[in-house]
């Protein structure tokens, strides 16, 4: 298995309120026609950069619709990539180097693109402790991006447990390619997935709701910061 084979692997997405940003377009919100082939590049271009590095893998739950529904990456938003979150130390670069990124989103529904608040805590804490960019992944235990189907595209759920299943496959495949140092479970339905795949991971506090400081603190001292 490499990169591009796991990219296609990952078009096998539940049906129902689910998007695949990889292999869908957003016809409401995407700006271009080959949206998803950008965000496979994305995609492809993030993970080429680090494979050789066995980095650090943080696991979230599923892809939110301000994070990697337009940005084709896990916890990563469109405003990281287009260089908008400069002032709180994050930069394109720290995502990848290889290619020029690009937004998929039209302009007129986020002037400056999506912004993921879960996104801007995370890489802006393990930056700012020291750790490499090029030394962590992050992936999602539901790879792909749940929504509720009554809201449409712009909104999050939790994914089923039905749902979750045929992420399992993707993920132990992604851990497989990747051969993380160490796994890190973003929160409780990540850990519970990993539970199931029978791997050892550290489990740290989600950082939504409330849980920012608590994050920092328990990754900190994962890594004897």
């Amino acid at each position: 298995m490499n990169i591009v084979k796991f990219i296609e692997m990952l078009r096998k997405a539940p049906a129902g309120a689910v998007f695949n940003p990889w292999w869908q377009q957003d016809q409401e919100n995407d700006d271009y026609s080959n949206a998803s082939e950008i965000r496979r590049h994305h995609l492809k271009y993030y993970l080429d950069e680090r494979i050789k590095n066995r980095p650090y893998m943080l696991l979230g739950e599923a892809l939110g619709y301000q994070g990697g529904h337009f940005s084709g990456i896990a916890m990563t938003s469109e405003r990281i990539l287009l260089g908008h979150m400069k002032n709180k130390g994050i930069l394109p670069e720290h995502v990848f180097t290889s290619l020029e990124p690009t937004r998929t989103s039209k302009e007129e529904v986020r002037p400056n693109g999506f912004s993921e608040p879960t996104a801007t805590i995370v890489w802006g804490h393990l930056l700012e402790i020291g750790l490499d960019p090029y030394d962590f992944v992050i992936w999602n235990a539901f790879p792909w991006h749940p929504y509720k189907p009554e809201k449409g595209m712009l909104s999050n759920r939790t994914p089923t447990a039905k749902e979750f299943e045929p992420g399992l496959k993707c993920l132990k495949t992604f851990i497989d390619l990747m051969q993380p140092r160490e796994i890190v479970a973003v929160g409780e339905k990540a850990a519970i997935q990993l539970d199931q795949l029978g791997l050892d991971f550290t489990k740290v506090r989600h950082p939504a709701n409330g849980g920012a400081g608590k994050f920092r603190d328990q990754f900190a001292r994962l890594l004897g910061k």
